[in-house]
Protein backbone atom coordinates (compact mmCIF):
# COMPACT_ATOMS: atom_id res chain seq x y z
CA UNK A 1 0.00 0.00 0.00
CA UNK A 2 1.04 3.57 -0.90
CA UNK A 3 0.47 6.40 0.95
CA UNK A 4 -0.74 8.47 -1.91
CA UNK A 5 -3.39 5.47 -2.65
CA UNK A 6 -4.30 5.75 1.45
CA UNK A 7 -4.96 9.46 1.37
CA UNK A 8 -7.10 9.05 -1.45
CA UNK A 9 -9.08 6.22 0.23
CA UNK A 10 -9.21 8.73 3.55
CA UNK A 11 -10.32 11.85 1.52
CA UNK A 12 -13.06 9.63 0.18
CA UNK A 13 -14.48 8.28 2.82
CA UNK A 14 -14.57 11.30 5.15
CA UNK A 15 -16.51 13.25 1.93
CA UNK A 16 -18.73 10.04 1.59
CA UNK A 17 -18.15 10.87 -2.36
CA UNK A 18 -16.12 10.84 -4.99
CA UNK A 19 -16.82 13.85 -6.72
CA UNK A 20 -16.50 15.52 -3.57
CA UNK A 21 -13.20 14.17 -2.72
CA UNK A 22 -11.77 14.89 -6.33
CA UNK A 23 -12.37 18.76 -5.72
CA UNK A 24 -10.92 18.21 -2.03
CA UNK A 25 -7.28 16.56 -3.99
CA UNK A 26 -7.45 19.47 -6.46
CA UNK A 27 -7.77 16.61 -9.17
CA UNK A 28 -10.54 14.85 -11.66
CA UNK A 29 -12.76 11.64 -10.66
CA UNK A 30 -11.60 9.01 -12.82
CA UNK A 31 -8.18 8.99 -11.48
CA UNK A 32 -9.35 8.86 -7.97
CA UNK A 33 -11.91 6.01 -8.91
CA UNK A 34 -9.09 4.35 -10.27
CA UNK A 35 -6.81 4.24 -7.17
CA UNK A 36 -9.72 3.39 -4.53
CA UNK A 37 -10.49 0.47 -6.88
CA UNK A 38 -6.40 -0.80 -7.15
CA UNK A 39 -6.67 -0.60 -3.37
CA UNK A 40 -9.50 -2.69 -2.93
CA UNK A 41 -7.88 -5.29 -5.25
CA UNK A 42 -4.76 -5.17 -3.36
CA UNK A 43 -6.03 -5.89 -0.33
CA UNK A 44 -8.97 -8.35 -1.84
CA UNK A 45 -11.83 -6.74 0.23
CA UNK A 46 -14.96 -4.01 -0.79
CA UNK A 47 -13.88 -1.16 1.00
CA UNK A 48 -16.95 1.18 -0.41
CA UNK A 49 -20.33 1.02 -0.84
CA UNK A 50 -20.75 2.50 -4.27
CA UNK A 51 -24.67 4.45 -4.94
CA UNK A 52 -25.86 7.50 -7.12
CA UNK A 53 -26.10 9.36 -4.07
CA UNK A 54 -22.45 8.58 -2.91
CA UNK A 55 -20.11 5.98 -0.58
CA UNK A 56 -20.94 4.23 2.67
CA UNK A 57 -17.83 2.46 4.13
CA UNK A 58 -18.06 -1.33 4.40
CA UNK A 59 -16.57 -2.75 7.54
CA UNK A 60 -13.19 -3.92 5.88
CA UNK A 61 -13.40 -0.30 4.91
CA UNK A 62 -14.33 1.36 8.69
CA UNK A 63 -11.36 -0.62 9.62
CA UNK A 64 -9.09 0.87 7.54
CA UNK A 65 -10.28 4.28 8.01
CA UNK A 66 -9.14 4.34 11.15
CA UNK A 67 -5.43 2.36 10.56
CA UNK A 68 -4.89 4.82 7.42
CA UNK A 69 -5.51 8.06 9.56
CA UNK A 70 -3.06 6.88 12.33
CA UNK A 71 -0.68 5.79 9.35
CA UNK A 72 -0.49 8.74 7.57
CA UNK A 73 -0.49 11.20 10.86
CA UNK A 74 2.83 9.15 11.55
CA UNK A 75 4.20 9.90 7.88
CA UNK A 76 3.56 13.55 8.54
CA UNK A 77 5.30 13.51 11.94
CA UNK A 78 8.51 11.52 10.16
CA UNK A 79 8.17 13.99 7.71
CA UNK A 80 8.26 17.18 9.79
CA UNK A 81 11.26 15.46 12.18
CA UNK A 82 13.58 14.58 8.62
CA UNK A 83 13.10 18.56 7.34
CA UNK A 84 13.69 19.60 11.04
CA UNK A 85 16.92 17.47 10.62
CA UNK A 86 18.00 19.45 7.68
CA UNK A 87 17.75 22.74 9.32
CA UNK A 88 18.49 24.68 12.72
CA UNK A 89 17.47 27.85 14.11
CA UNK A 90 20.34 29.93 15.84
CA UNK A 91 19.04 32.47 18.24
CA UNK A 92 21.33 35.44 19.03
CA UNK A 93 21.26 38.94 20.33
CA UNK A 94 20.36 41.40 18.09
CA UNK A 95 23.48 44.05 17.50
CA UNK A 96 25.86 41.58 18.98
CA UNK A 97 29.11 41.48 16.58
CA UNK A 98 31.19 38.09 17.54
CA UNK A 99 34.38 37.21 15.77
CA UNK A 100 33.89 33.38 17.28
CA UNK A 101 30.78 33.37 15.57
CA UNK A 102 32.62 33.11 12.00
CA UNK A 103 34.85 30.34 13.22
CA UNK A 104 31.82 28.20 14.46
CA UNK A 105 30.04 29.33 11.17
CA UNK A 106 32.72 27.74 9.74
CA UNK A 107 33.18 24.49 10.71
CA UNK A 108 29.57 24.08 11.42
CA UNK A 109 29.30 24.68 7.25
CA UNK A 110 31.97 21.96 7.08
CA UNK A 111 30.78 19.11 9.47
CA UNK A 112 27.06 19.57 8.06
CA UNK A 113 27.19 21.07 4.80
CA UNK A 114 23.51 19.83 3.68
CA UNK A 115 21.73 21.54 6.71
CA UNK A 116 20.16 25.08 6.49
CA UNK A 117 21.12 27.23 9.35
CA UNK A 118 18.90 30.29 10.29
CA UNK A 119 19.52 32.84 12.33
CA UNK A 120 16.93 34.71 14.95
CA UNK A 121 17.58 37.64 16.44
CA UNK A 122 16.80 38.54 19.75
CA UNK A 123 16.71 42.31 21.24
CA UNK A 124 17.83 42.52 25.14
CA UNK A 125 15.01 41.68 26.83
CA UNK A 126 15.16 38.33 25.15
CA UNK A 127 19.02 36.81 27.07
CA UNK A 128 17.36 33.24 26.10
CA UNK A 129 16.71 34.13 22.27
CA UNK A 130 13.45 32.58 21.51
CA UNK A 131 14.92 28.84 23.56
CA UNK A 132 11.88 29.43 25.92
CA UNK A 133 9.24 30.40 23.12
CA UNK A 134 10.35 27.19 20.98
CA UNK A 135 11.37 29.90 18.31
CA UNK A 136 15.44 28.76 18.60
CA UNK A 137 16.97 25.48 18.63
CA UNK A 138 20.45 26.63 19.74
CA UNK A 139 21.26 30.25 21.06
CA UNK A 140 24.48 31.77 21.47
CA UNK A 141 24.51 34.64 23.50
CA UNK A 142 25.12 35.97 26.73
CA UNK A 143 24.57 35.01 30.46
CA UNK A 144 23.19 35.17 32.93
CA UNK A 145 19.73 33.83 32.44
CA UNK A 146 17.44 31.00 34.07
CA UNK A 147 18.96 27.86 32.72
CA UNK A 148 16.33 25.84 34.01
CA UNK A 149 15.80 22.87 31.13
CA UNK A 150 18.50 23.96 29.71
CA UNK A 151 22.66 22.92 29.01
CA UNK A 152 24.58 25.50 28.84
CA UNK A 153 28.61 25.87 27.86
CA UNK A 154 30.38 29.21 28.48
CA UNK A 155 32.03 30.20 25.82
CA UNK A 156 33.92 32.90 26.63
CA UNK A 157 34.27 35.57 29.85
CA UNK A 158 34.31 39.04 28.95
CA UNK A 159 35.58 42.34 31.60
CA UNK A 160 32.38 45.49 31.54
CA UNK A 161 32.66 48.78 31.48
CA UNK A 162 30.37 51.53 31.90
CA UNK A 163 28.84 52.84 28.68
CA UNK A 164 29.27 56.99 29.15
CA UNK A 165 28.93 59.89 26.80
CA UNK A 166 32.43 60.89 25.66
CA UNK A 167 31.75 64.19 27.58
CA UNK A 168 31.18 62.81 30.34
CA UNK A 169 33.94 63.52 33.31
CA UNK A 170 33.93 60.01 34.24
CA UNK A 171 35.02 59.39 30.75
CA UNK A 172 38.22 60.52 31.28
CA UNK A 173 39.15 57.47 33.72
CA UNK A 174 41.00 54.69 32.83
CA UNK A 175 38.94 53.02 35.23
CA UNK A 176 35.95 53.03 38.00
CA UNK A 177 34.57 51.41 40.23
CA UNK A 178 30.38 50.42 40.71
CA UNK A 179 29.62 53.39 43.48
CA UNK A 180 31.08 55.53 41.50
CA UNK A 181 28.48 55.86 39.59
CA UNK A 182 25.65 55.90 42.35
CA UNK A 183 22.71 58.08 41.71
CA UNK A 184 22.90 58.16 37.66
CA UNK A 185 20.62 57.02 35.63
CA UNK A 186 20.76 53.75 33.95
CA UNK A 187 19.42 52.69 30.70
CA UNK A 188 16.82 49.90 32.15
CA UNK A 189 14.69 46.55 30.49
CA UNK A 190 11.40 46.06 30.31
CA UNK A 191 9.81 44.56 34.15
CA UNK A 192 9.35 41.50 32.06
CA UNK A 193 13.03 40.50 31.27
CA UNK A 194 15.10 37.64 33.09
CA UNK A 195 15.45 38.96 36.49
CA UNK A 196 19.22 37.45 36.43
CA UNK A 197 19.93 39.67 33.29
CA UNK A 198 18.07 42.45 34.65
CA UNK A 199 19.86 42.53 37.79
CA UNK A 200 23.45 41.88 36.37
CA UNK A 201 23.49 44.47 34.24
CA UNK A 202 22.09 46.76 36.75
CA UNK A 203 25.37 45.88 38.84
CA UNK A 204 23.57 44.38 41.67
CA UNK A 205 21.21 47.64 42.37
CA UNK A 206 18.34 49.18 41.61
CA UNK A 207 18.23 51.81 39.08
CA UNK A 208 16.31 54.26 37.68
CA UNK A 209 16.19 55.68 34.27
CA UNK A 210 14.83 54.66 30.50
CA UNK A 211 13.15 51.41 29.08
CA UNK A 212 15.32 49.88 26.25
CA UNK A 213 15.11 46.90 24.39
CA UNK A 214 17.75 47.28 21.73
CA UNK A 215 21.80 48.07 21.34
CA UNK A 216 21.23 51.43 19.57
CA UNK A 217 18.05 51.93 22.00
CA UNK A 218 20.96 52.26 24.65
CA UNK A 219 23.04 53.65 23.22
CA UNK A 220 21.19 56.74 22.10
CA UNK A 221 19.71 57.18 25.52
CA UNK A 222 23.50 57.74 26.45
CA UNK A 223 24.32 59.95 23.71
CA UNK A 224 20.72 62.03 23.88
CA UNK A 225 20.33 62.53 27.37
CA UNK A 226 23.86 61.15 29.32
CA UNK A 227 22.47 58.06 30.42
CA UNK A 228 24.88 55.33 31.43
CA UNK A 229 24.95 51.50 31.76
CA UNK A 230 27.51 48.68 30.80
CA UNK A 231 28.42 46.83 28.19
CA UNK A 232 31.16 44.35 27.42
CA UNK A 233 34.68 45.89 27.01
CA UNK A 234 35.23 45.67 22.91
CA UNK A 235 31.86 46.42 20.84
CA UNK A 236 31.63 48.41 18.51
CA UNK A 237 30.09 52.02 19.02
CA UNK A 238 30.00 55.00 17.38
CA UNK A 239 31.66 57.93 18.14
CA UNK A 240 30.60 60.51 21.38
CA UNK A 241 30.39 57.34 23.59
CA UNK A 242 33.38 55.22 25.36
CA UNK A 243 32.75 52.19 27.59
CA UNK A 244 35.08 52.90 31.34
CA UNK A 245 36.73 48.95 32.46
CA UNK A 246 34.98 48.90 35.98
CA UNK A 247 37.07 46.93 38.11
CA UNK A 248 34.71 45.42 40.39
CA UNK A 249 31.83 44.12 37.92
CA UNK A 250 32.40 40.05 37.19
CA UNK A 251 33.02 39.29 33.58
CA UNK A 252 29.84 39.01 30.68
CA UNK A 253 29.72 35.11 29.65
CA UNK A 254 29.26 34.34 26.21
CA UNK A 255 27.82 30.95 26.09
CA UNK A 256 25.94 28.30 24.08
CA UNK A 257 22.70 27.35 24.93
CA UNK A 258 19.85 24.64 24.37
CA UNK A 259 17.23 22.59 26.14
CA UNK A 260 18.14 19.33 27.81
CA UNK A 261 17.49 15.88 25.63
CA UNK A 262 18.27 18.01 22.27
CA UNK A 263 18.43 16.13 18.77
CA UNK A 264 21.87 15.07 17.67
CA UNK A 265 21.87 17.99 15.14
CA UNK A 266 21.79 20.51 18.06
CA UNK A 267 23.97 18.76 20.14
CA UNK A 268 26.65 18.79 17.69
CA UNK A 269 26.25 22.75 17.11
CA UNK A 270 26.87 22.92 21.20
CA UNK A 271 29.99 20.83 20.41
CA UNK A 272 31.51 23.08 17.64
CA UNK A 273 30.80 26.22 19.57
CA UNK A 274 33.00 24.90 22.23
CA UNK A 275 36.01 24.00 19.53
CA UNK A 276 35.23 26.85 18.01
CA UNK A 277 35.69 29.74 20.36
CA UNK A 278 38.17 27.40 22.17
CA UNK A 279 37.97 29.00 25.49
CA UNK A 280 40.23 27.69 28.32
CA UNK A 281 37.39 28.48 31.09
CA UNK A 282 34.79 26.62 28.52
CA UNK A 283 32.34 24.68 30.88
CA UNK A 284 28.83 23.01 31.43
CA UNK A 285 27.74 25.53 34.10
CA UNK A 286 23.89 23.96 33.95
CA UNK A 287 22.35 21.16 33.07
Amino acid sequence: MDLRGLGYFVAVAEEGHFGRAAARLHMSQPPLSRAVKALETELGVRLLDRTPRGVTLTPAGTTLLAEARELLARAGRIRERVAASASITVGVLGGATDPGAARLAEMFRRAHPGVEVRVRESDLSDPACGLRTGLADVAVTRAPFDTTGLVVHVLREDPVGAVLRADDPLARRDGLALAELAGRRWFQFPASTDERWREFWNGGERREGPVVRGVQECVQAVLWNGTIGLAPLGHDLPGGVVVVPLRDMPPSRVVVAAPEGAPPLVRSFARLAVSAYRGSNSAIVSK
